[in-house]
């Protein structure tokens, strides 16, 4: 099985999280890690009617043979951790890197004082970035120095390297989306950090040719919540005829929706180097394809958007979420 990183293509919000748990449950890979900026991401998980909303700990939770890592480039918030470790049944599979920086109280409060994070920019106000601020000044505490953390800590880098040389399977879930990348996205409208697969490599501690395969999601309608352009944004009135309406799973904002970008999304497939797509939100093109798991029972509008991904992105379409519950996708990794 290869090594194989998931990264959002537009501004977050993509599906990832659902791409992620269907992988870790079909594929069954040995070790899930988290890479990422921290808390500030949410990722939700449908299976069988069961709804996980998670912040710190992977969506590959649901195959319960994987090991959960939390890699070094993470923000842990001990509190968000804990809880979610308590939550889901999750003693004794979760290991976070000694080297992760810790969000502390004070960085929250922060967070949600300061006016530019907070109005300008329109941040979670989970503290990410003013303890990716002390972070870089060397300010921050380690996990390795928070004694609650302590039966969690392990070398994320080691493990996943020592793994690949077994041969194992190795899923590296990132979070947040290219179009709010530190770097490459709407500046100053970004997250604290970048959001690419190659920094997400780096977050676990696997170099370059170690990484076998890299699956970009897009959103059929790509979604941005929070401030900062988004130049294919559609009136409230075209998203309420097309039934769309969503929430964001940590901010609870609402999502501000958009028409299909292929010019956003063929730049961002060329600098994460995607080797296939995974798109999402099918369903909300035509009805019909929801819970869908067989390409011929797509529609022909269906089939000729994704005809259409391919072409802008120049990247084989290869998972085809067609609903939110974990078992609605259609698979053509083994077909194509």
């Amino acid at each position: 099985m290869p090594s194989t990183i998931l990264v959002g293509g537009f501004f977050g919000d993509e599906g990832k999280g659902k791409i992620i748990a269907y992988l870790a449950k079909h594929d069954k890979p040995d070790l899930v890690a988290r890479g990422g900026v921290g808390p500030n991401a949410g990722h939700t998980v449908i299976e069988e009617g069961t709804r996980y909303a998670l912040r710190m700990v992977s969506s590959g939770l649901v195959c319960e043979s994987a090991r959960l890592l939390i890699g070094a480039g993470v923000l842990v918030d001990p509190r968000v951790l804990r809880g979610e470790i308590e939550s889901f049944g999750l003693q004794g599979r979760v290991g976070v890197d000694r080297r992760c920086g810790i969000i502390e109280l004070e960085h929250i409060e922060a967070d949600k004082s300061d006016a530019h994070l907070k109005g300008k920019i329109g941040s979670t106000g989970t503290g990410c970035g003013p303890a990716n601020s002390a972070r870089v000044l060397r300010k921050s505490r380690q996990a390795k120095d928070v004694k609650e953390l302590e039966e969690f800590l392990c070398d994320v880098p080691l493990e996943i390297n020592e793994a690949l040389d077994r041969g194992k399977g190795v899923l590296v879930e990132g979070t947040q989306g290219f179009g709010i990348s530190l770097l490459y996205g709407t500046y100053p409208f970004v997250t604290s950090k970048d959001t690419t697969a190659s920094q997400m490599a780096a977050d676990v501690g696997i170099g370059p040719t170690r990484v076998d395969e890299v699956i970009v999601v897009f959103k059929s309608f790509p979604t941005r919540v929070g401030e900062g352009p988004f130049e294919t944004q559609m009136t409230e009135e075209r998203a309420t005829a097309l039934h769309i309406e969503e929430y964001g799973t940590v901010t609870r904002r609402k999502r501000r929706i958009g028409e299909w970008d292929g010019k956003m999304a063929a730049y961002s497939a060329m600098i994460n180097g995607a080797t296939m797509i995974a798109l999402s939100g099918v369903d909300r093109l035509d009805a019909s394809c929801r819970g869908v798991k067989e390409y011929e029972e797509l529609s022909k509008e269906v089939k000729e958007f994704v005809a259409q991904v391919e072409r802008d992105t120049r990247v084989p379409v290869k998972l085809i979420s067609t609903g939110p519950e974990l078992s609605e996708i259609v698979d053509l990794r083994e077909k194509k």
